[in-house]
């Protein structure tokens, strides 16, 4: 199982979905065994996740059981063939984790969120050849994620990757964290090298939500799953509602539909609509510059006669007009009020 898995060769390929599971919190040695025990009957599963140190907003919470859980999950290895992987968050983790044998690191979105925390693991981990995952930072700053790959660049290390694990916001949301799809999409337009996979149960903070989230996440094209697990979420120390038992997830894999990432023989009806998409994106883009041409000739008019750029009830009544009408042609609403925000911002802009 876990013995003839290689994570070097995955980083290279990328072939298998990376499935790595565990509990949120290292308890004690009978829940990680149990819990390791009902994962080694998921072949799916290759990679055991625990928390020894966890980052808790308030003093008197759980902050994990610390090295002695570092020789329950070097046990659980041993018994099971797991690769092993847990949370780094100073050069004094790094140290004891890879004294006993961890496997794979990651950085938690808290401390991803400090530059100068990740420079001081960047420094501590150079020279080694361990794999490290970087989970995005709490808030939705693609710069502050794409920071931390280049500290850790710097400091010579050859397989990252990152965890999309949602974002926080303070709007109203089903979500524990926002998952924001588009800035783990743009991370990787900006680092195709670099692997992402998706922590579902730090996005839906729920075990309800999680089969839809995990779908949604495969539709995407993701390449790999973080799930927490545990032999008895109901009371568990840290997260309990969003874990789930190895049971619950082996019959959820059962439910999951898995595309295929490429198109079997000629496919020339993808490549006929794909070419249609191309044609109405090249029109589409001709159109805006030539609306852009418009923008300013109205901005040179304006400054001629002394008349404000900004409208307000002129563009609060075409903003309504043009939402109702792409609703009426079957378009999101909010999705049209967002494009026609940036159009609008950009036309004011040629006008100043």
């Amino acid at each position: 199982m876990g013995e003839s898995f290689d994570i070097r060769k995955w980083f290279d390929n990328r072939d298998n979905l990376l499935v790595i599971s565990g509990p949120c919190s290292v308890e004690s040695r009978e829940q990680l065994l149990a819990t390791a025990a009902g994962l080694s009957e998921i072949d799916r599963v290759k990679v055991l996740r625990g928390g020894i140190w966890k980052p808790r907003t308030r003093p008197d919470a759980f902050e994990g059981i610390g090295e002695v859980g570092l020789k329950w999950m070097q046990e659980a290895k041993q018994r099971y063939g797991f690769l092993t992987m847990t949370e780094v968050a100073n050069p004094e983790h790094v140290e004891l984790a890879m004294r006993y044998g961890i496997d794979i690191l990651w950085l938690g979105a808290r401390t991803v969120a400090n530059p100068f925390s990740v420079q001081e693991l960047a420094d501590c981990l150079r020279g080694c050849d361990i794999p490290v995952f970087v989970k995005n930072p709490i808030a939705p700053d693609l710069k502050l994620w794409v920071g931390a790959f280049e500290r850790l660049d710097g400091a010579g290390l050859k397989y990252l990757g990152g965890i999309h694990r949602g974002f926080a916001s303070v709007d109203e949301s089903p979500y524990r964290n926002e998952p924001l799809w588009e800035i783990p999409i743009e991370l990787l337009r900006l680092r195709p090298d670099i692997p992402v996979i998706t922590d579902i149960s730090h996005i839906c903070g729920c075990r309800e939500l999680l089969q839809e989230v995990a779908q949604k996440a495969l539709d995407m094209g993701t390449i790999g799953f973080m799930i927490e697990t545990h032999n008895d979420p109901d009371n568990a120390l840290t997260d309990a509602k969003q874990q789930i038992t190895p049971e619950s997830l082996k019959k959820a894999f059962k439910n999951l539909t898995f595309r295929k990432k490429k198109v079997d023989g000629d496919a020339i009806v993808l490549h006929n609509l794909r070419k249609e998409i191309d044609d109405i994106d090249d029109e589409l883009l001709n159109l805006l510059a030539k609306r852009m041409s418009v923008s300013e000739k109205i901005g040179d008019f304006k400054k001629q006669n002394k008349v404000a750029v900004l409208q307000m009830g002129r563009w609060k009544q075409i903003l309504e007009h043009h939402i109702n009408k792409g609703v009426g042609l079957g378009l999101d609403g909010e999705s049209v009020k967002e494009i026609f925000e940036i159009i609008h911002k950009d036309s004011i802009d040629r006008q100043l």
